[in-house]
């Protein structure tokens, strides 16, 4: 899963993309790269990031949509019913929705409506909070229960559980020990009997690991993504696409998976 952030604050790449024909050209850049679905947002949801209204979320989303020529499948980071409503109208597949439908509740009628399939994610709090000293007893065991309660308000809101995904929310509402903890405990997740989504990519435990900077977290990105796929995650969502799908290609050939 290429990332592509029509923002002006995402951590990673916010403001590079936030007009519509730079995000245009990247969606293309990371699907000639090799990306199975391109998630597209809208609303950054770092740490300590503030929240914009639905009319702002389409108003930077639809233009992309409707002027991708010959778009990949296309998922849309929201936590709102009103925009993935609109989204999933214009052609989206997939809604990733970071609040795991907590955020707006008819958000999950809206997916089911549709058909649609949805990315359940754990996080503690919200984006403004959820860093502030974040505790668990067993943080897998945690996030395991909570994803599996969200799981059954889905499909109690009428969504196929065969188009859920599951993302334990690295980084959201965590310490380090807290993501390395998921990260080696992805099997116990993906017994749920749903994909697991991980995100990992860029992001502030290789600064906390390794005293790396943002734009030096390319390896620490694809060494993360490569053990959450050995343990049993399904998809990466990552900002380099390219770097990605390499090491991964190499890694199954090796594996023999290939």
């Amino acid at each position: 899963m290429g990332v592509v952030n029509i923002t002006l604050d995402s951590f990673s790449d916010g403001g590079r993309y936030v007009d519509a024909p730079s995000a245009i050209a990247r969606v293309a850049q990371l699907a000639a790269e090799g990306a199975a679905i391109v998630d597209l947002g809208a609303e950054s949801t770092r740490p300590g990031a503030e929240r914009i209204g639905a009319a702002e979320q389409l108003g930077r989303l639809l233009p992309v949509i409707e002027g991708l020529s010959d778009p990949p499948p296309l998922s849309i980071d929201t936590t709102r019913a009103e925009v993935a409503d609109e989204a999933l109208r214009r052609g989206a597949t997939l809604i990733n929705d970071v609040s795991a439908g907590r955020d707006d509740p008819e958000l999950l009628e809206v997916v089911a409506d549709h058909g649609a399939d949805l990315c359940l994610m754990h996080m503690r709090g919200d984006p403004a909070t959820m860093q502030h000293a974040p505790r668990y007893d067993d943080v897998v065991a945690e996030v395991r229960a909570f994803l599996a309660e969200r799981v059954e308000a889905a499909v109690a809101a009428g969504v196929d559980p065969a188009g859920i995904l599951i993302d334990p929310g690295i980084g959201f509402g965590k310490t380090l020990q807290h993501n390395l903890a998921l990260l080696a405990g992805v099997g116990e997740l993906a017994g749920l009997g749903h994909p697991v989504l991980v995100g990992v990519s860029r992001k502030s435990m290789f600064g906390a690991m390794l005293g790396r900077e943002v734009h030096e977290r390319l390896v620490p990105s694809v060494a993360a993504g490569l053990a959450a796929l050995a343990r049993g995650a399904s998809i990466v969502r990552v900002h380099d696409v390219a770097d990605t799908v390499d090491a991964i290609t190499v890694w199954q050939a090796v594996s023999g998976d290939a």
